[in-house]
């Protein structure tokens, strides 16, 4: 699987609830489906206002051409170490002229924005949900805390598989003594919405996944999902200054 192919798999739950990128969650279900990845896929992924310019500066800062390059993709929504080259300024930047966030959300925020920025505060998927409260895809309201912990990409282990429906045991954010942090591990419930014969259909108890939306996007690697809580736990730590 290319990387155009998993990034569609982790941006088909937010576009399905019609909160980011284009009304085009049908054409990227075909994709997905059909396990297929062309220039039309990575035409419509790059309508992704908030996700594409990431992809770009990760991409840029490390020297890859691609933006969606497997490993830039891993990069934002899982983590590795090819955010640690995204530098102050080009993060600054991307945060001003890119993602707009002085314009839009005002410069108080974006004065917060500033201070982590300063402290190395890194260009993961988990630091924009977890610091700019503001949702800046195409639906614009505050994040409850229900819908921090939904947009948030997580892990799970999978417990048990009832045909679409999937149980796994995952840590939450919670909010308690008025900071955020990781709960201990609960069950959740997952959707699959698709029929394609790969790793989401031949799930079994035991292995781990990725989740976004509440649905499973792949695979993962243990390693790979303690890249992700601990990219998480920065973000968490990010967020709770500005509380």
């Amino acid at each position: 699987m290319d990387g155009v192919a998993l990034c569609s798999r982790y941006s088909f739950g937010p576009n399905r609830l019609h909160y980011c990128g284009p009304d085009a969650s049908a054409e990227v279900l075909a994709y997905i489906k059909n396990g297929a990845s062309d220039l039309g896929l990575e035409a419509l992924l790059a309508k992704f206002g908030t996700l594409y310019p990431y992809l770009q500066l990760i991409a840029e800062s490390n020297g890859i051409a691609d933006p969606f390059d497997k490993r830039v993709v891993e990069a934002y929504w899982l983590g590795n170490p090819l955010l640690q080259k995204v530098s102050r300024q080009e993060f600054y930047e991307h945060l001003i002229d890119k993602q707009e966030i002085k314009k839009r959300q005002g410069p108080k925020v974006f004065r917060w924005l500033e201070k982590k920025i300063t402290q190395h505060a890194l260009p993961h998927h988990s630091f924009h949900v977890l610091n700019i409260w503001k949702r800046t895809g195409n639906v614009e309201r505050l994040h409850t805390l229900e819908s921090m912990d939904a947009c948030r990409v997580s892990a799970g282990e999978v417990l048990a598989v009832d045909g679409p429906k999937i149980t796994v045991k995952r840590r939450p954010i919670v909010y308690q003594g008025g900071k955020l942090s990781l709960g201990k591990p609960e069950g959740a419930q997952a959707t699959r919405h698709l029929e394609a014969n790969f790793d989401i259909e031949q799930l079994q108890p035991g292995v781990i996944i990725s989740m976004h939306w509440g649905q499973p996007c792949e695979v993962i690697t243990k390693k790979q999902a303690e890249e992700l809580e601990k990219y998480t736990l920065q973000s968490i730590a990010f967020a709770n200054q500005t509380i």
